[in-house]
């Protein structure tokens, strides 16, 4: 019984020791284990400043993105208010070539009909009227 009593005591004792070398942990740290540690630190801090860099130029390549942008949204708008300005004088073109079309019709077979009268002789001639000067805005 004493034997028994022994070996109880011993399993106790194992098994307690276990328990708080397992509790406490273990402080050695072989050397090869150490240096493939501070390996994977240094490797960590590198990626760190590449990602602090490349967050930089993230940053600065959107701004430059919305700086482009907005100059192609203000380009567009000059390019709409230029086409604009164009249809509205092609079509004052086309408006003044039909009304110098019409009278160009009107002013032939007034020309060729009859004498001349006594005021028409009597008028001074007309003067030509210089076009108007289209100017664009800029």
């Amino acid at each position: 019984m004493t034997r028994t009593v022994m070996v109880r005591n011993l399993v106790a004792v194992a098994a307690i020791t276990l328990i708080s070398v397992g509790l406490s942990g273990c402080d050695y740290w072989p050397p090869a284990l150490q240096t493939q540690i501070e390996q994977l630190r240094s490797e960590l801090q590198s990626v760190t400043m590449e990602k602090g860099q490349l967050q930089n130029q993230l940053a600065s390549m959107a701004k430059v993105k919305d700086d482009l942008q907005t100059q192609v949204n203000d380009l567009s708008k000059a390019n709409q208010d230029k086409s604009i300005m164009i249809a509205s004088l092609q079509n004052g073109l086309s408006a003044a070539q039909s009304r110098l079309a019409k009278s160009a019709k009107v002013a032939t077979p007034k020309a060729g009909a009859g004498k001349p009268t006594a005021k028409a002789t009597q008028r001074a001639p007309a003067k030509k009227k210089a076009p108007a000067k289209v100017t664009v805005k800029r």
